[in-house]
């Protein structure tokens, strides 16, 4: 990487072009951890922000599951909020108005138990003034088909894009599941059904219990892992989409400053989004934008265009390169 300084007093450049979206700075905020943005506004200028992904939406409002829905962890927490929402109607008509005032790129993450739920959705979305992108979350149950997750399957997933692409113009961001075993399939199988970009990762399957009452600690028993936890799960997962496609790819999992930012962009994603961390220090993307900047004046690099991708993977030790190659399938080569 090219470390050249950048003149005295210049600031370095922080904006970045997220496939057809400019964004002002890479960070963004991930759906379901910072509410539809004005919930927020009290303790961060949002104006600030690279992007705003809302909570994710459903075609009718949505109660979500019953209590306990969260457990913490030694890392992270567990949620099973099961996607509450207020529905695209409501959002559209008391949600959306502020939002658009904001002058930053909103990206609205949608959901549905069929695909043709998923269809008519994004079609509903369609040439709304104040929508950027739609983001699929295809870590969604597919109800006609015994609740199978949409994400965990090529086929499955490539049905939702290709649905979704039919009925939109709207650029594509499809998230994806870690609960997989080849997240690089599922990758490539969802650019080459029309999907724009993507953002890695959703949480990852967990659960917790409680020895005295000898019970689960969410109703649901199962729920999804974030926060720190899930930060090296989420690097590996980024690394192996960003190898397996073309299309820009944007780290999600366990960002709780500016040098877990950075690490993302440093394999090569062109955007970050910030999720549990916003409950625990609600100021804390404004924080890792600033952390960014003072990182790459340190530096002497002139935007962040510039440190994005530069990860060196070559052998710690040439004289031993061979067995420190991976094969595809993530073990050792023989």
């Amino acid at each position: 990487m090219d470390k050249s300084s950048s003149a005295p007093g210049t600031t370095p450049e922080l904006s970045v072009q997220l496939g057809p979206l400019h964004l002002k700075n890479p960070v963004m905020v991930a759906s379901g951890t910072f509410g539809y943005g004005e919930e927020y506004s009290d303790f961060v200028d949002v104006r600030e922000l690279g992007a705003i992904v809302v909570k994710g939406l459903s075609l009718e409002p949505r109660a979500g599951n019953p209590p306990p829905r969260i457990a913490e962890t030694p890392a992270g927490m567990i949620n099973a909020i099961g996607l509450e929402n207020v529905g695209v109607e409501h959002f559209l008509e008391k949600k959306l108005p502020y939002l658009k005032r904001l002058e930053v790129p909103v990206i609205v993450n949608i959901f549905g138990n069929s695909v043709e739920e998923y269809a008519e959705l994004a079609a509903r979305l369609d040439g709304i003034s104040g929508v950027a992108a739609l983001e699929i979350n295809i870590s969604c149950p597919n109800v006609k088909e015994g609740g199978m997750v949409f994400g965990t399957e090529p086929d499955m997933a490539c049905r939702v894009v290709q649905a979704v692409r039919e009925a939109t113009t709207l650029p594509l961001i499809t998230k994806l599941t870690p609960n997989v075993t080849r997240i690089a399939e599922i990758a490539k199988a969802v650019v080459q059904a029309g999907s724009d970009m993507l953002s890695c990762i959703n949480t990852v399957a967990a659960m917790a219990v409680d020895i005295f009452s000898r019970r689960p600690k969410l109703a649901n028993i199962v729920g999804g892992l974030s926060g720190p936890a899930i930060k090296p799960i989420a690097l590996r997962c980024t690394h192996e989409v960003i190898r397996a496609v073309q299309c820009p790819v944007i780290g999600i999992g366990g960002i709780t400053n500016a040098t877990d930012a950075l690490e993302f962009l440093l394999l090569g994603a062109k955007a970050v989004q910030v999720g549990t961390a916003n409950f625990v220090r609600p100021s804390v993307t404004l924080e890792i934008v600033k952390g960014m900047k003072r990182f790459l004046e340190v530096e002497g690099i002139r935007s962040i265009e510039e440190f994005i991708g530069t990860l060196d993977t070559r052998c710690l030790f040439p004289f031993a390169d061979e067995a420190c190659h991976l094969s595809e399938d993530g073990g050792e080569k023989a």
